[in-house]
């Protein structure tokens, strides 16, 4: 059988090389084309020596495959992608371009009209264990921000259950590779180095993406409160939501809610006890922990992903098996890095 060819937009971001890593142990897959503009006309080694084995030059546009990924920064990324989308290409978005269904959240969050608010319309999002039916006969994939895959996952069962009700919080937690590699003061290692410090309080972008998907499990969801942190670490996301519980609940009781929402998904495990993010390190895993404080009547979920894997280039893997008809966990590793 012949092997799908792919392309990577922008191959020199921490989510763009890590699609071109994953790719290269795809076995349906054939990664023949990939574009950076700052790095167009070296080859990939040069750029990234840990990717030598992978005889690429890097590009300026991409030329003769079947299926794109963009890992463009947002605004970019929708207008480079729309010819594709116009010719029937299958196309994967690993930025914020497509996950919001209102066009006009665009203006208000991200500073720009969209330029294509009909394609909003066509686009899934891709969170294979809430949409993995629309995923599989999509042309047009929304992969999901790093926050909102912990997020999401973490309250989903809740909510679809309906034994949680008001507001839900979401204190969230995320290495310094989530902000990408472009340079920034707050990314060195001077000053993050032994800090931690919450950022964005009320203005963070992937704020809306939650609120819309976990408003679809529940319509009458009060709102939300997202709170992201920022620690010295390379990878990894912890998330810790709160909700407020509405019926008499055990933490064995929200525990069974859990096992069950997730009992075939293979990138989902409900763990015993609270989940470290050095556990999903380098895996497409999300690990799931509940809890119920009956003192309070609070629910307290735990998700732990790596967001450059589950957060972005892997789940990006997971969908394309998906939009391919391949099996979902081809060419994902389950066995986390350690230590």
């Amino acid at each position: 059988m012949a092997k799908t060819r792919v392309g990577i937009l922008n191959v020199t971001g921490y989510a763009g090389i890590e699609l071109a890593r994953l790719l290269t142990g795809h076995p349906n897959i054939e990664l023949v084309s990939v574009t950076g503009r700052s790095a167009a006309g070296q080859k990939i080694g040069q750029v990234f020596p840990h990717m030598a084995a992978l005889d690429l030059i890097i590009q300026s546009e991409l030329s003769d495959i079947d299926f794109v990924f963009s890992a463009l920064p947002h605004h970019e990324s929708a207008d480079q992608l729309i010819p594709f989308v116009n010719r029937g290409t299958k196309v994967i978005d690993v930025s914020a371009d497509f996950r919001l269904s209102d066009p006009t959240l665009y203006e208000e969050w991200y500073g720009f009209k969209h330029p294509a608010p009909e394609l909003l319309k066509k686009a899934i999002y891709g969170l294979p264990e809430l949409h993995r039916t629309e995923i599989q006969q999509s042309n047009l994939v929304a992969n999901p921000g790093c926050y909102p895959t912990a997020s999401i996952l973490a309250l989903a069962p809740a909510l679809n259950a309906g034994i949680v009700s008001g507001n839900v919080i979401v204190d969230a937690k995320s290495g310094l590779s989530g902000a990408g590699r472009s340079l920034k003061l707050t990314g060195h290692f001077c000053e993050a180095d032994e800090d931690v410090t919450a950022y964005a309080i009320t203005s963070h972008r992937h704020q809306p993406e939650i609120l819309q998907e976990l408003s679809c499990l529940d319509r009458a969801l009060a709102g939300l409160t997202f709170t992201p942190h920022l620690v010295p670490m390379t990878r990894g996301i912890l998330a810790t939501c709160y909700a407020s519980v509405n019926l008499s609940m055990t933490a064995a009781d929200a525990m069974q809610i859990y096992k069950d929402f997730y009992r075939d998904e293979p990138f989902v495990r409900v763990t015993a006890e609270p989940p470290h993010t050095k556990h999903t390190a380098g895996t497409n895993m999300c690990l799931i922990h509940v809890n119920v404080d009956q003192r309070s009547n609070m629910l307290i979920a735990v998700a732990a992903i790596d967001n450059l894997i589950k957060g972005a280039a892997g789940q990006a893997v997971q969908n394309m098996n998906l939009m391919l008809g391949f099996p979902e966990d081809t060419g994902l590793s389950k066995i986390a890095q350690f230590p």
